[in-house]
């Protein structure tokens, strides 16, 4: 494995650097900012609760559905185009939503905004990979923490906008953070055209996007991203819903919980790529969030009344794991390839995972009136991932893992 000796952050990297924080926190902008108004759209476009289903479970889908085709459009042009593809599609798609005449239009821009996310999602951990191989866990510290602050800040500034200048300026509003991202991206682009000096990319065999089905690893990681996944949509879905059944509490005071079990995200993005690439049995911390998850569940299940901030923080720090995830990528990868195929592999079978949860969730609620079933459904899956974390701490990387199955 090649070693990347470490230079000063941002030496000859400003561009690059602004550009991954920029994408960054486009890229839960259009998830955040549509339900929270959702209420007044519908005064304006009927909304069916078919359609509300169908927004609703439309982001991990097409973030499943286009990662998968990432690594092909990168094969076929350079990582920075696909990008800026990525946040032009984001970009007309907040437009179109803002300007949507009826519900076919609303749906139909947010698809394009979330295939834009989709392609975002995968394709910054090899743009780390390639610009930042030195300081591989400090920029993926820094841009998932910005990915909180673009899970936290549309929900928040949603409803007071929609109130003062209406839904549609309250969609399309974010159409401007996708083109400030653009700038750095772009110039970067025209700037590698001119240059001689590019970053150097260490290229994969194509066996490593072929075998990934077959790799242990690469499930292993999937399963880690995707049980991140599956519990933050079923609670982003859920969460006021159980918490108003069963704590009893107002639908302003669920709403603050929901934002507090989001913030959590914080500290999870500031601590776990650093402690990834320090540890050597990053188990522990598939461990640790299993125990998180399965405490909060718990705490639900059993004493909901007690302390329902405490259970709140605890499950909101199980998704440790999305950060991990995401570390890990780069960790257990050691080429430009590899690291795109492992980041579309991981996010696009993790976001399907995600997918089911809310459905599940909804389905076995329905079904049983209560939320007992669904809270011991989720410490069920919950403890999946004490099998996947011991595949992922084994210090190995996706190549190698390759070329050992190519040799038997």
């Amino acid at each position: 494995m090649t070693t990347n000796a470490l230079r000063p952050l941002m030496t000859g990297r400003v561009l690059a650097f602004v550009g991954i924080i920029l994408v960054a926190a486009n890229l839960r902008t259009a998830v955040g900012a549509l339900s929270p108004i959702l209420g007044r759209i519908s005064t304006d476009l009927p909304l069916s609760p078919l359609v509300v289903g169908l927004l609703g479970s439309m982001p991990p889908v097409c973030f499943a559905l286009f990662g998968i085709i990432t690594p092909a459009l990168v094969r076929r042009t350079k990582l920075e185009v696909v990008l800026i593809a990525a946040l032009v599609a984001m970009l007309v798609g907040h437009l179109v939503r803002g300007f949507a005449g009826d519900v076919l239009v609303l749906v139909l821009g947010s698809a394009l905004t979330f295939a834009g996310l989709g392609l975002g999602n995968v394709l910054l951990p090899p743009i780390v990979k390639k610009y930042f191989p030195d300081r591989i866990a400090l920029v993926t510290t820094i841009y998932v923490t910005m990915l909180s602050v673009s899970t936290l800040v549309p929900p928040l500034v949603a409803v007071p906008v929609a109130d003062g200048s209406g839904w549609r300026v309250s969609l399309a509003m974010w159409a401007s953070l996708c083109l400030v991202a653009l700038i750095p991206w772009v110039s970067l682009l025209l700037g590698n055209r001119r240059s001689a000096t590019a970053p150097a990319i260490e290229e994969a065999k194509s066996t490593v996007v072929e075998k990934l089905w077959r790799s242990p690893l690469a499930w292993s990681l999937a399963v880690v991203f995707g049980l991140s996944s599956l519990n933050a949509y079923a609670m982003f879905a859920w969460l006021p819903s159980l918490l108003h059944d069963t704590v009893g509490v107002s639908d302003a005071t669920a709403g603050v919980l929901l934002s507090v079990y989001a913030f959590m995200g914080f500290p999870a993005g500031l601590l776990i790529p650093v402690l990834a690439a320090r540890m050597k049995n990053v188990a522990l911390l598939v461990y640790v969030a299993v125990g998180f998850l399965v405490a909060g569940y718990l705490g639900l299940l059993l004493a909901p009344t007690a302390v329902p901030v405490i259970w709140v923080v605890l499950i909101g720090l199980g998704p440790l794991l999305f950060p991990l995830a995401l570390v890990l990528i780069n960790l257990r990868s050691r080429t430009h390839d590899g690291a795109i195929a492992l980041s579309s592999f991981v996010q696009s079978v993790g976001y399907v995972i995600g997918a089911i949860g809310p459905l599940v969730v909804g389905i076995t609620h329905d079904a049983t009136g209560g939320w007992t079933v669904p809270l011991i459904l989720l410490i069920c899956i919950a403890f999946v991932g004490i099998f996947a974390g011991a595949v992922v701490a084994r210090n190995r990387t996706i190549e190698d893992e390759v070329a050992n199955h190519i040799r038997r």
